[in-house]
């Protein structure tokens, strides 16, 4: 177990590192951020001196390792556009995102499960079939296009929801805010929270359906069924349990995605997070701000793909006959 563990995590190094490379090489080709910064008026000495201030000025690999170097120690420089250090305007925007993605991933991990399920056990029903053929609609459709629909409907036509913003929001300690203690910041999260969860919760759903439908299959169910069990021992205790074992990777890989990819959901109703804050970063060639956020995003995605085969290597027995099998020869 120990050097499962340890491999994983020298892998999980090796994959930010990468991402990091990656991600660092690719804002060259976004733009010049002295452009943004100088005005008009500016002369080849104010180019030169903020470039030199910048530390732009210096070869790639000296910039990428002094990235590095601060990244490890969570200073991720000043932003080119407020001045004011990443680290301090990521902590403001953070909680925002952190909340979204909460109630979002609740959203999809409960919603697909109990919907799966239902759906592989009621096969034939007329509500199943509705359910699937609804499901289509949340696998076909584009995030932004959901949440247009959504803001048109219950914002534009019925006027039951915000069609933007965070509401009121209330502080707890130096820079966590939530809008969970307010009635306008619960009613603010549940489009946002539904357009973000909607394609998560359809995946899961679909994908516990069919491993259901293929659990209910195999002899070791026939036999429980054959020993007069009911069906709720066999479905939920022996069905279920044994579902969910290839279900892990997937839905935590799924979980992981709504943090990424939170940026287009942020951006339709203007959800002040880290999502939103990127794509202003991006208009200004933000580079510090750009860069930290890559690098946040590569974390919690590393993190939680390490936390799902720590997860997936407890649960599922074979692996551990595989490496203790391995060690013996």
């Amino acid at each position: 177990m120990l050097a499962y563990v340890i491999r994983r995590v020298a892998q999980s190094v090796l994959v930010l590192l990468v991402v990091g490379l990656v991600a660092f090489s690719m804002f060259s080709f976004v733009g010049d951020p002295v452009d943004n910064m100088l005005g008009q008026e500016r002369t080849q000495a104010d180019i030169d001196r903020l470039r030199e201030t910048l530390g732009l000025d210096q070869p790639f690999p000296v910039q990428y390792w002094k990235f590095l170097e601060q990244a490890a120690q969570g200073n991720f420089g000043l932003s080119y556009r407020q001045g004011r250090p990443v680290s301090e305007i990521l902590l403001e925007r953070l909680p925002a995102t952190l909340e979204l993605a909460f109630v979002s991933g609740l959203l999809a991990l409960i919603g697909g499960i109990a919907l799966g399920i239902f759906t592989a056990i009621r096969k034939r029903g007329a509500a199943a079939h509705v359910i699937m053929t609804l499901s289509l609609v949340g696998v076909s459709l584009p995030t932004f296009l959901i949440g247009i629909l959504l803001i048109y409907v219950f914002s534009v036509q019925l006027g039951w929801l915000p069609s933007f913003g965070r509401g009121d929001v209330t502080s707890l300690g130096d820079w966590w805010t939530t809008g969970f203690l307010s009635v306008s910041g619960l009613k603010a999260l549940i489009l946002p929270a539904i357009t973000l969860g909607l394609y998560q919760m359809t995946l899961i759903m679909r994908l516990v359906r069919t491993e259901m439908l293929e659990v209910l299959r195999t002899d070791y169910i026939r036999f429980a069924r054959a020993r007069g069990l009911r069906d709720r021992a066999v479905n939920f205790r022996h069905a279920l349990k044994n579902t969910l074992v290839p279900v892990i990777t997937i839905t935590g890989l799924q979980l992981g995605s709504i943090i990424a990819f939170a940026i287009i959901t942020e951006t339709v109703f203007q959800w002040p997070g880290v999502g939103l804050l990127f794509i202003n970063a991006v208009q200004f060639v933000d580079i510090p701000v750009m860069a930290a956020y890559l690098m946040m995003i590569s974390v919690m995605f590393v993190g939680i793909n390490l936390i799902v085969d720590m997860l997936y290597f407890a649960i599922d027995p074979r692996l551990r006959i595989d490496q203790t099998a391995g060690r013996a020869k």
